[in-house]
Order: C-alpha cells, then structure tokens, then sequence
C-alpha cells in the first residue's frame, strides 16, 4: 500500500492511497472460494459448483464488497501510520477501480486542531460566597410550610393566594379559540399562570359570580395567531379556597424524613440541604464563569465536521426539551452554542491528556454518598452505583470534570464577594 498526505488550507487533509491489483484479486478469488463452498445453485449439489459459474454470478459484487472493506481498512491503517487524528467521516474519491488494475482512491477529511491552552493565570474570576442566616433558615421554614399547606373553601371574596375554581370562555374578534375555554379550572391568584390581568378580574369576586374582562394577549405569547390580539373572557367563579399552613409540629417535621430529635435535628437537616444548595450553585456559577472567560480567550480554529454535529446534537436536544417541536434556533446562536461547547470539550480533554488526569477514587466515593444521603438506604444506593458500570461511568466523568475545573481555577485570579444566602443561589 502506498499513501501520500497532502494539506489543503485550515484543517482539510487529502490522503491519497494506492493498492496494488494484486491485493484486490486475491482477497475476491479467496471469497469466491468460500461462496463456491456453501452457496446452492440449480443443477449443482452444494459445494460442487464451478468456480467460473461462481465468479459470473456473484464476482461483481463480490469485488464491491472486497473493495469497499480494502478502502475501510487501508484508510484506518494510513491514518494510523500517518499520525493523524480526524474529525468526522471522510469523504471518499475512488480514482480508479478497473479490474485487473490498482485501487487507488483519495479520502478527504478534517483534523483535530492543535489546542494551545490561553493563559489561566490573566483570568479574573468573582466568587460569590454566604452563609446560612438564622433568617434564611426561618424563611426556609416558611417556604416549606407553604409547600405542606392545603386549601379550604371559604364564602368571600376571592383573595391573592386564594385557590379559585372557575368556568371560563375566551373570545377573539367574537370567535372562541383553541384552549380558550375551561371547566371548574384550578386558578391560584398571584401565581401568574393566566394572561396579564385576568387574576386580578378574579380579585374582589365572590363564589357564584359571573362576569366578564376584556384584556389584551401578550404580543410575545406563545401562540403567534393570537400575540397581541385583544380578548374577551366570560368567567363564573365557582368557589373560593383560601390556603392554610401547617403547625409545626412533630408531624410536620416527620413529612421532612426527620423522624426523631424534634426541632433541633430538623433545623440541623434543614441547614445541611441549604449548604448543599449553596455549595452546588457556587460550583456551577464557577463552572460558567470560567468557561466563559476560556472561551473568549482562546483562539482555536474549529473542524467543520465537528461544528455541523455539534449544532445538529443541540438541535436534538432542543427539541426532545421540548416534546418534539422544532426549536427554531436562529444559525448565528446555534453556531456560537456549538463553538463555545466544542472548545471547551477540547480544552480540557487537553488539559486532561497532558497532565495524565483521572477521576480521583475518593472523590467518586464522596460523590456517590453525598448523591446516595439523599435516599433511605444509602448504603444500598452507593452498593448499587459500585455495581452498575455505566452509572459509575458517569460519576467518574463528571468527577473528572469538576477536577479539570479545580485545575484551571488554581491559576485564575480569584476574588471573594460575600453576598447573601438568596444572592448566593441567584447567582
């Protein structure tokens, strides 16, 4: 086999490689054979038929099959021997394939860019750092009552976090609309779940009152044939639930998982998945603004290929967020969304390669009890990541995520801000 490399501009390649005649006929006069042996033909008993009958038969696209499977594997081997590293399938041009003579074809292919780590050390990255009050601990208190609370009828006027239920009709230029109508509907006034204005028509109302509002659709709403349209709803409040709250209590704390120790084991519980919280979200925050700061700094020329992969694994994604329906993504912001991610992924497979990293057993470890505190049995949830390889995998790969990280912002210029716990978790 001979190969010569050729270098177009950027990071197309050209290898063009030749195999001699020989190499091709052999292989398909081999395979022939083997038909001959098995294949059962009219007029012939099975592994008596002529070769020569054989060859007229399948010998065309036996020759194909040989051939496609030579080109696989020359091409593997020439790249192997040339020591590159393409991005992406080949596009293959066959220059000649008579028979009787040399294959020669060109495969024509991307590479992997050479990566050149930025400078980490002129980065200046904030962190944002807290603690857990004792006020944010009893407003946490308070969110977690309220969600424990439940709703009671009550016969007054409908209130802001009162939960109605109510028969509506929606009109537009005199013509009701898809999803316009609903019976004994669920409403929880000041959640903002209706169109601007239609919570606050409720507001004031008692239960058995039939009115109607006149409002106006957003011009961003979701459904484009109505953006901006001007409404008429006809709604009849059936009743009005005003919400109660728990005590708490012994019960209460017992609906947390806490079981035992009363109020001084539930705030401890309490404060613990607060840290956690913050912990979490101080670490993504750190992710985002180091891979911000990355990217701008570095200067990496991006195989197509990959890129036009990388948008079509966005769009996918998209979509299945989405049940289905097409994100209609504009070009220009898919392309950016794919940069940014592909020389990010670059970098640090980089930085891992280059400094021989792997996932740090004891942080897997770690990660797996602090993922496994969460169930009942955590003993059997960590005995069951240890057990099942693909999600150790996973655990692995963003251990060694969260490492690659930690390496890059030992070398940024790193400056605290302390903020507040709610601050904290915003972001």
């Amino acid at each position: 086999m001979q190969v010569s490399l050729s270098r177009s501009e950027g990071l197309e390649r050209k290898l063009t490689i030749e195999v001699p005649a020989d190499e091709i006929d052999s292989s398909v006069t081999e395979r022939l054979r083997e038909t001959a042996r098995t294949v059962r033909l009219n007029g012939f008993r099975k592994g008596r038929v002529p070769l020569s009958i054989v060859r007229k038969r399948f010998g065309p696209g036996i020759r194909q099959e040989v051939i496609s499977e030579v080109m696989n594997r020359s091409y593997a081997e020439a790249i192997d021997q040339q020591g590159l590293r393409p991005a992406g399938q080949p596009r293959l041009e066959i220059n000649e394939i008579a028979e009787g003579g040399d294959l020669r074809f060109a495969a024509v292919f991307e590479v992997y860019p050479e990566i050149e780590l930025p400078d980490f050390s002129r980065i200046k990255i904030e962190s944002l750092t807290a603690e857990v009050t004792d006020a944010d601990l009893g407003n946490m208190v308070e969110t977690l009552r309220k969600q424990r609370r439940t709703f009671e009828e009550v016969e007054r006027a409908a209130a802001a976090g009162d939960l109605v239920h109510i028969d509506f009709s929606g009109r537009v230029d005199g013509e009701e609309f898809e999803g316009g109508k609903g019976g004994n509907t669920g409403v929880l006034l000041g959640s903002e779940q209706m169109i601007p204005g239609f919570e606050d028509a409720i507001k004031g109302r008692k239960p058995g009152e039939e009115f109607t509002c006149e409002l106006k659709f957003p011009e961003d709403y979701q459904q484009e044939e109505l953006a901006g349209k001007d409404v008429e709803f006809s709604i009849k409040l059936n009743t009005v639930r005003e919400p109660r709250l728990p005590e708490i209590d012994e019960e209460f704390y017992r609906s947390f998982g806490v079981e035992e120790g009363g109020e001084e084991a539930f705030h401890k519980e309490i404060i613990r998945n607060m840290e956690r919280e913050l912990k979490t979200a101080g670490r993504s925050r750190m992710k985002s603004r180091i891979s911000e700061a990355v990217v701008k700094r570095a200067d990496i020329n991006l195989p197509e290929a990959l890129m036009t992969e990388e948008m079509n694994r966005i769009r996918e994604q998209t979509e299945k967020s989405l049940g289905g329906k097409s994100p209609g993504i504009p070009e220009d912001l898919l392309r950016d969304q794919a940069r940014r991610r592909l020389v990010m992924g670059l970098i640090m497979a980089e930085i891992v390669g280059g400094n021989n990293m792997k996932a740090d057993p004891e942080r897997v470890r770690e990660a797996i009890e602090e993922l496994a505190s969460t169930y009942e049995s955590p003993d059997e949830v960590v005995r069951w990541y240890y057990g099942n390889e693909e999600q150790l995998s996973a655990v692995e790969a963003s251990v060694l995520e969260d490492q690659v990280f930690d390496f890059i912002a030992d070398k940024v210029k790193l400056t605290e801000k302390a903020v507040s716990y709610q601050e904290a978790i915003r972001g």
